[in-house]
């Protein structure tokens, strides 16, 4: 009888492994989204609780909780969508005017390049130099890259939306049956009550300290740009750096939609000391602020050693994409209470 209970306990877990597998891979196109609402629930936790402190009802607590959260998203992606609309207006009617004065697109472009190399010819020899050749490779590359960036922009917002769907859809439902979905997964683990608490603990901090670690991030960049828009007598640095700070929350393109447009501005007015000195502090200080600000930050709101957060951000990126700036501190973290939780069970058995 125990020999028939053991070949089916292991074919049971046998037919549950397959069965997981073939789960994962049915989600594997939306975990993104997923994890993304996962993450916006738990940092969002102590505000629904609130909320449904003070409204009946299951759904419409869930349901307000989640408009809330999208009006926060939406908004502030609105006015970045204007802001940076209206920036690039205003690069390409400047870089329009200029090359209308230079008689087209080419001799503008050449007259630049000419001017800056007579700028850094009188510091190096740059006399073998093939200017127009240079200018023609270049442009070409140029219209390929904008050829195939324009073929992914249809796709990519098609792609985009369906995951805000999805994650939103998600966030609703994790609102309103996050609670059951806990005690659910509490009850199928077999370990203690708090063991389990204690892994929820450290995903939970985890996430909240790489929150806490984006808006660092925010706040350094946004003050680098401004000071440096001050310093350099651009217009309205206070704005530029405020916008820089909610750039900043936007992985891959960062605050490089801020300074980089306006090196460009600088170049087109003839202010190079200006643009190099922007470009400078732009990609070597604002740009490394992230690797350097974000893993002390995430390490001393999460209990965990800033070296191995920077390596868990490395590592994330590299294994799951933009995701992986999240999902690498949540792995570091379980597996370090589990590295405790075992620790702890050896303790236990020696003592015995």
């Amino acid at each position: 009888m125990e020999r028939k209970q053991v070949t089916t306990t292991f074919f049971l877990m046998a037919l549950a492994a397959i069965a997981l597998y073939f789960c994962y891979l049915i989600a594997r196109p939306f975990l993104s989204p997923v994890f993304l609402a996962v993450m916006i629930a738990i940092v969002f936790h102590p505000v629904h609780v609130r909320i449904q402190a003070r409204i009946r009802g299951r759904n419409k607590a869930a349901l307000i909780s989640t408009s809330m959260v999208l009006l926060l998203v939406v908004v502030p992606a609105v006015g970045l969508g204007v802001v940076v609309s209206q920036e690039i207006r205003g690069l390409y009617l400047l870089l329009n005017e200029r090359s209308v004065e230079q008689g087209g697109w080419n001799p503008y472009l050449m007259h630049a390049m000419e001017r800056l190399l007579s700028w850094v010819g009188q510091y190096i020899n740059v006399s073998t130099l093939d200017l127009r050749g240079a200018l023609l490779r270049w442009l070409e590359q140029i219209s390929r890259v904008l050829l195939s960036w324009g073929a992914q922009v249809v796709s990519n917002i098609i792609s985009f939306l369906v995951e805000a769907v999805v994650a939103f859809f998600t966030l609703f439902f994790l609102f309103r049956e996050g609670g059951a979905m806990k005690e659910r997964g509490i009850a199928i683990l077999p370990l203690k009550s708090g063991q389990v608490e204690r892994l929820f603990t450290g995903i939970s901090d985890s996430i909240i300290a790489n929150v806490y670690g984006c808006l660092a991030v925010g706040v350094a960049q946004g003050t680098l740009v401004s000071i440096a828009f001050l310093v350099l007598g651009l217009p309205s640095p206070v704005l530029w750096g405020v916008v820089t700070a909610l750039f900043s929350l936007i992985p891959i393109i960062g605050s490089a939609a801020v300074w980089a447009p306006a090196v460009m501005i600088l170049v087109a007015d003839g202010h190079w000391w200006k643009s190099l000195i922007l470009l400078g502090c732009g990609a070597g200080v604002v740009g490394q602020v992230d690797s350097l600000v974000r893993p002390y930050v995430i390490g001393q709101r999460a209990k965990m050693h800033t070296l191995l957060v920077f390596f868990a951000l490395l590592g994330g990126v590299k294994a799951f994409g933009v995701m992986g700036l999240f999902v690498g501190p949540v792995v570091l973290s379980v597996t370090l209470v589990l590295l405790e939780m075992l620790q702890e069970a050896n303790l236990d058995r020696s003592t015995e």
